[in-house]
């Protein structure tokens, strides 16, 4: 089953887009968006995780500034979707999952954190700040934050043909966190968003998912 929630947060009232797995949970996922919202492709990598065994929630991160957004992979999705993320900022985005983090924390779960693109470097500052597992695929915004230490297990994706995250940053990455998994596939930026041929590639998104999920069994046990 798959629906919306509402969690209460430090700004205000936030929804998110919960799915539950058809089992007994192994765990939860926190599951942080794209610039693009909340929209049908992360409500459907959400149900993935579910369908993997967690109990999986995706907040809307920018219902503090614009309930319920969702944009399209256009220029005027990609405008908009910066524009959002600027305006909420990095602090109220770490709010948000740690609000939602500890929602199912009192439901007796454990919980970890999936970001991707904008999302990832969120997932990354929930790790420093929060103290989550976390996954981040192609965060290009996490390097003045490298110096942050990791306080949970942490792994990271990347596309080696990324203009966004050049190989300068990556080796920012491994030098700044050494004990990261750190994974580079022959891919460009968003490469796990199936819905965008432009920019999936199959192989590389088959294996990250893999590793991702690998990854999630062995830190919420």
């Amino acid at each position: 089953m798959s629906q919306w929630i509402t969690i209460d947060t430090a700004h205000g009232p936030v929804r998110g887009w919960r799915a539950e797995p058809a089992q007994p949970a192994r765990g939860a996922v926190v599951v942080l968006q794209e610039i693009f919202g909340v929209n049908a492709h992360m409500r459907e990598v959400t149900q993935r995780f579910a369908d993997e065994g967690f109990v999986a929630v995706a907040p809307s991160l920018y219902d503090p500034v614009e309930p319920g957004v969702e944009l399209g992979y256009d220029d005027a999705g990609v405008q908009r979707g910066r524009s959002l993320r600027e305006q909420l900022g990095f602090e109220r985005a770490v709010d948000i999952v740690r609000a939602t983090a500890e929602r199912l924390r009192a439901e007796g779960l454990q919980v970890a954190v999936v970001g991707f693109c904008w999302g990832g470097s969120v997932a990354f500052l929930a790790n420093t700040r929060v103290g989550l597992p976390a996954v981040s695929y192609y965060g290009a915004r996490t390097v003045p934050f490298l110096a942050e230490a990791a306080r949970a297990p942490l792994m990271f994706h990347f596309g080696e043909h990324d203009d966004t995250v050049p190989p300068a940053d990556i080796a920012l990455h491994h030098e700044h966190q050494p004990d990261a998994a750190i994974h580079v596939y022959p891919a460009g930026h968003a490469f796990n968003r199936d819905v965008d041929n432009h920019v999936f590639d199959a192989p590389s998104a088959a294996l990250a998912w893999q590793r991702t999920i690998e990854f999630l069994r062995r830190t919420l046990t």
